[in-house]
């Protein structure tokens, strides 16, 4: 049986780096950990695979990974970049007798639907669409033996989910966190955690102030996502302190506190 991981499929913003129509040093960089596709994760633990997330580069992100199936996805929020590659489960979803849940709060769901009205119509027969299940998001998942908690985090005027499962969690698309929610974190040995750029953004958290949140969650080690093209890896990197690090495409993370 695999060990307990977390994959970091995408560590990229919305427009992933490089980003179209740039030539700036990050998106010419040829430091690979510069190559961003949009932000998600998978949780593999029992041979399972829990994604959070599926967003446009997803059949790129599970080629690249050499990763074949997936057993359940939770949504943080219905953001273009976090949602758009439902459609590609359907290869995998073919492979299953049961569908695929897919476990999203009700504003969530309703965008799921409406962009997605052929896989979810109950009228529109067609056979190869994506077998997949929408479920409500409850403030505990429980998949496969593992509780995920929702964290309820702030993104500007948007309330999103994080995630805590394990000894782990995955916070991205936040400016801030709830100070209701910090309970949610306590003893974690890995945070994943939104850090889009070096200069402040209204909806998502800048270095400094992911710095910040790190410092309040004391987690053993964090590590920074959702990162846009200025952050340049080796550099900004070097200048962070002991216990936090960048994440980047592909990069592997024990989990402890899975199912064994």
């Amino acid at each position: 049986m695999m060990p307990a991981e977390i994959v970091i499929l995408g560590s990229g913003t919305s427009m992933g780096v490089p980003t179209l129509g740039c030539s700036c040093r990050v998106c010419t960089s040829s430091d690979p950990r510069d190559k961003r596709t949009r932000p998600s994760i998978a949780v593999r633990y029992e041979d399972r695979c829990v994604l959070i997330d599926s967003g446009p580069d997803f059949r790129q992100q599970m080629l690249r990974e050499g990763l074949t199936r997936v057993d359940a996805v939770l949504y943080t929020h219905a953001h273009a970049d976090h949602i758009l590659g439902l459609d590609d489960l359907r290869p995998l979803s073919f492979q299953r007798e049961e569908k695929i849940p897919l476990f999203a709060d009700d504003a969530t769901s309703a965008v799921l639907q409406r962009i997605f009205e052929y896989t979810f119509s109950s009228t529109n027969s067609y056979p190869f669409k994506p077998r997949v299940s929408l479920k409500p998001l409850a403030a505990v998942t429980s998949l496969f033996g593992m509780d995920f908690v929702r964290v309820p985090l702030l993104h500007g005027q948007l309330e999103t989910s994080g995630f805590r499962f394990g000894s782990a969690a995955y916070l991205t698309d936040m400016h801030d966190i709830p100070e209701s929610s910090y309970a949610l974190l306590r003893d974690l040995d890995t945070l994943i955690l939104d850090a889009l750029r070096i200069t402040p953004h209204p909806s998502h958290a800048n270095v400094e102030q992911a710095l910040r949140l790190a410092e309040k969650v004391r987690a053993k080690q964090t590590y920074f996502t959702h990162m846009a093209h200025e952050i340049l890896h080796a550099e900004v990197e070097a200048s962070l302190p002991s216990g936090v690090r960048l994440a980047y495409d592909g990069l592997r993370l024990p989990l402890k506190g899975a199912p064994c």
